[in-house]
């Protein structure tokens, strides 16, 4: 007699149902209620980020220890795709927002959703976990680690720290699949309750909907474009590499956060065909150093800004501007509003000395207007990473492997 197959909720409608929940929570319930959430979201977040760095270590270094040929020729030939597209992505944002923007935008709609800043809820209480290493730190460590061991291991050195990082990196996808994979609606929840509830969630949809869909927009064709090269480059269905790639972006919406949807990213690499040693190896590393998403968001809203309070705005100081934040933004994945965070000591470069005070009004609405819209720039960002590693997956098999390609892997598996 067989048994009867044990219904499971994916994570996709998890997530949905949490955004949801959230929502109705942030709207309809007592404060009381919504800072439990929010209290239990944070004590979460913060244990995510006391494991963020020890997961790229993990997995970064052993993605490049596997590649025993050409580890250092694939780390050098990601990171330049990850910040060619990143330049590109926010190029094109200044020239569509530059030319669509002055149509309609209002003073007073800014001055509304900044209004917004100072409603959010705090916890209850919040627990001190410093993280072992930064991001930044965590990512050079790995850089280190995995360089030397894919050259050294077996002819300089033994073979005793590979395995003892094998071991770790068991360690961390352990606790990965067993706690923070679970936990992640709770995350969400907690961030659209007090998203909701501080009047973010439905201000920017009824204030600036116009901007917020125009940024979306191009979020979508950036994420259409890369999938579509990916394809080409891979001979694999871009429309099945995307719809592989739900998970992860649905993800990256409720977490605002590259790294917190690395787990998830790593599962949509597999679904993508890409190996293990590749998909360990580029999706860490990316989350790290591909912020196409972050840069189309923080150049449109900087570009809207400018034009509110008729600062001078132009090409010419819009790409040095792009090309510091695409370094500058490497330590900024850990945690929601990182990226424009990261960017504020540098917003002078286009606001002038003056209005670009980090600590001034004009800073303060660049906050209020990008953190709107962080979701949208974090899930295009997580999606660019799986697109990039599809192609590095192939330029692994095809020059350095030289295996032949094939268009069949990424029709494999769907999550």
């Amino acid at each position: 007699m067989e048994k009867t197959k044990k219904f499971k909720l994916g994570l996709v409608p998890k997530l949905i149902i949490a955004i949801i929940v959230g929502i109705l929570i942030g709207q309809f319930t007592p404060e009381p209620f919504c800072r439990l959430v929010i209290t239990a979201s944070g004590i979460f977040s913060t244990f995510l980020k006391f494991v963020i760095p020890l997961m790229i270590v993990a997995y970064v270094t052993m993605g490049i220890a596997d590649l025993s040929q050409g580890a250092g020729k694939l780390l050098l030939i990601t990171v330049a795709i990850a910040y060619a597209s990143t330049l590109l992505a926010g190029s094109a944002s200044y020239t569509v927002a530059y030319n669509l923007f002055p149509n309609f935008m209002t003073e007073s709609a800014l001055d509304q959703i900044a209004a917004t800043a100072d409603n959010s809820l705090e916890a209850y209480f919040s627990l001190t976990l410093e993280p072992l290493l930064d991001t930044l730190s965590a990512v050079v460590l790995a850089f280190i680690l995995g360089l030397c061991l894919s050259t050294m291991r077996g002819k300089s050195i033994g073979s005793a720290l590979y395995n003892g990082m094998s071991d770790f990196s068991g360690i961390i996808d352990k606790v990965l699949h067993s706690v923070i994979i679970p936990l992640l609606p709770l995350y969400i929840c907690g961030t659209f309750v007090n998203m909701t509830y501080s009047g973010q969630t439905f201000v920017i949809l009824s204030i600036l909907w116009k901007v917020f869909l125009v940024v979306i927009a191009m979020h979508l064709i950036c994420i259409l474009i890369q999938f579509i090269i990916a394809g080409a480059v891979s001979r694999k269905n871009p429309f099945r590499l995307i719809k592989n790639q739900i998970p992860g972006y649905t993800t990256a919406l409720g977490t605002q956060s590259s790294a917190a949807t690395i787990p998830v990213n790593l599962e949509c690499a597999k679904a993508d065909g890409v190996c293990e040693q590749i998909r360990n190896f580029v999706v860490p590393l990316c989350a790290n150093i591909h912020m196409a998403g972050s840069m189309i968001t923080i150049t449109a809203c900087a570009t809207a800004v400018c034009l509110m309070n008729q600062l001078p705005i132009s090409l010419a100081t819009v790409i040095p501007f792009i090309m510091t934040l695409g370094v500058a933004m490497v330590a900024s994945p850990g945690a929601p509003g990182g990226s424009i965070m990261t960017a504020l000591p540098f917003l002078y470069m286009i606001f002038g000395t003056t209005a670009g005070d980090p600590d001034g009004p004009i800073c303060a609405i660049m906050v209020a207007l990008y953190i709107t819209q962080d979701s949208f720039g974090t899930a295009c960002n997580v999606s660019g990473d799986n697109a990039i590693g599809v192609i590095v997956d192939t330029i692994y098999k095809k020059f350095i492997l030289k295996e032949p390609v094939t268009s069949t892997s990424a029709d494999a598996a769907d999550i």
